[in-house]
């Protein structure tokens, strides 16, 4: 760079506090880190091009590591029941810790943006030690067309070889990812996991977003050929990312998205997929991704020799990931934009294998569900999950949920309401019984059910209301077995399925207890204890 760039650059990281640093590379293309990356040893090339990395320890989110700092400007807007607060004391002498470690050392800067849409856009610099991690990142978010006079209103500083000191810093540990939401700022130390990015600034347009109205969303979303975009809720390993990756719709996003008044916006400008025994043949687009130059496989295991990869080896972690821009997929959407949804469907892997493969909501079943947010935690998402364990995570995304949940619930009702927007939830979890003895909905059964609300065709079809929890469940669809559309006939041993459904519902009934004086009784009503009660 030249020397008038070189002193703009230092001179802004200096007001950041990181007056000393050996060397930057500022806004680098994708090739220059890749080159970097290699160079350093932090990365291996794979057959196909793609850059495998490996994370160390951390192979998922450390959320119990993650804090907010707690001050005037959060006091009383921070869902604190949810957020592990930080004070500001400990947050300064973090801060300063961080600028004196990352002293004399290479640093990658990336000017990009949270937010498609212009009007809600996150201008994001994110400092990481890592090329890697610049890479990802810059895969990740979006690439302004015009850096011009580029003002960040959030900056990232990510320090993979920082330790924190939980004494002097308030940790738990030697992890930390702290948000300072009042000035902007983002530390993240003690973790490779190069997701905590992104999250990150996820959480923070979560925190934004809906004081001027945008819904933000823990959802992938695709829109067909006639405009007919959908949203897809659900948590890792639910099938967010798979089952927007459909050829025949186009792709606007596959995890986090806002609603405004002009319609759906992606927050992001790539991808990152579970990518463990992926599958050309059920996943091809998402496969190809595995062979292309410049994507970052994360944990993948590779032959040192042949550079092959083998996605089915989950020795490092089940949470094997593949990053890389939305540009790779074939039909993806070129501006990130799409018209407000008509269909939202809310994915929930059932490890009980009690819910059926596809339900209709009315508005008030879907707060209630979206509110829930009940799924299965799906081995390697986060650390020490070995196994599927049933969860209920709020509106479907609680680690990355900020403010009260009631502020997103109604934001959502208030949108469904207004647009009429038909509204499914599909269980991608199990069926014939449960975890252990049942077996996974098939992706093709599944697809072809989505297939089928996306195009109106269950709008008129037979309905049933499910015993357990009163919503509408088809009762045939053309290509599909009758048997797998009522669970309880798919299980051996129907008492032990009832059996089940009762402990699902009052699991149910025991997590929406903190939510019931938050909403309308139509809500309450809404509660599967309600269906129960009426036998």
């Amino acid at each position: 760079m030249d020397t008038a760039t070189d002193a703009i650059i230092r001179a802004e990281l200096a007001d950041l506090g990181l007056a000393w640093v050996d060397r930057i590379s500022w806004n680098a293309p994708a090739a220059a880190l890749y080159q970097e990356a290699v160079a350093r040893g932090e990365g291996l090339v794979a057959e196909g091009g793609g850059l495998v990395v490996t994370t160390g320890q951390h192979t998922g989110r450390s959320p119990n590591d993650k804090f907010v700092v707690r001050d005037a400007t959060t006091e009383k807007t921070i869902w604190w029941d949810n957020n592990k607060a930080m004070s500001r004391e400990h947050f300064e002498a973090l801060r300063k810790d961080f600028m004196a470690h990352a002293r004399l050392k290479n640093l990658y800067v990336q000017d990009l943006a949270g937010g498609a849409d212009r009007a809600y856009q996150l201008p994001t610099r994110v400092v990481t030690e890592f090329a890697w991690h610049a890479l990802f990142i810059q895969h990740l978010l979006i690439v302004p067309e015009d850096r011009t006079g580029f003002s960040p209103r959030l900056t990232i500083l990510d320090l993979p070889s920082f330790k924190a000191d939980p004494a002097r810093h308030g940790t738990r540990s030697e992890t930390v990812i702290a948000l300072d939401l009042a000035n902007g700022l983002v530390l993240i130390g003690g973790t490779q996991y190069a997701g905590e990015m992104k999250k990150s600034v996820f959480t923070v347009l979560n925190y934004l977003l809906p004081e001027k109205g945008v819904m933000p969303m823990h959802c992938s979303a695709n829109m067909g050929p006639k405009g007919d975009s959908a949203v897809f809720f659900g948590l890792s390993g639910t099938g967010k990312t798979t089952l927007s990756a459909d050829p025949s719709r186009t792709l606007i996003g596959d995890d986090e998205h806002g609603w405004s008044e002009h319609g759906l916006f992606n927050f992001e400008g790539g991808c990152y997929a579970k990518v463990i025994k992926l599958s050309r043949e059920a996943e091809p687009q998402i496969h190809a991704t595995t062979e292309m130059w410049g994507t970052v496989l994360e944990n993948v295991k590779i032959d040192p020799e042949t550079r092959r990869l083998d996605l089915h080896d989950g020795s490092l972690t089940e949470n094997t990931r593949s990053a890389y821009p939305l540009a790779a997929i074939p039909n993806a959407s070129r501006t990130g934009t799409a018209p407000i949804p008509r269909t939202i469907v809310m994915l929930t892997a059932d490890a009980f294998g009690v819910l059926p493969p596809i339900a209709k909501l009315t508005p008030a079943q879907a707060m209630y569900h979206f509110l829930s947010g009940y799924t299965a935690k799906v081995a390697g998402t986060e650390r020490g999950v070995t196994e599927p364990q049933a969860t209920f995570s709020t509106c479907f995304g609680a680690p990355f949920i900020p403010r009260d949940p009631a502020v997103y619930g109604n934001l959502l009702r208030e949108l469904i309401a207004k647009h009429q927007v038909s509204c499914w939830l599909v269980n991608t979890g199990w069926t014939g019984g449960a975890h252990g003895e049942g077996h996974r909905m098939p992706i093709k059964v599944t697809r072809a059910l989505l297939n089928a609300a996306l195009e109106g065709r269950l709008e008129h079809v037979q309905m049933r209301t499910d015993r357990n929890f009163g919503f509408a469940v088809p009762v045939s669809v053309d290509g599909i077995d009758p048997a797998i559309l009522e669970p309880r006939e798919t299980w051996a041993d129907k008492r032990a399925y009832d059996e089940m459904a009762r402990k699902l519902v009052g699991m149910f009934v025991k997590n929406f207890a903190r939510f019931e004086a938050m909403v309308d009784p139509d809500v309450r009503a809404a509660s599967p204890a309600t269906q129960v009660a009426a036998e």
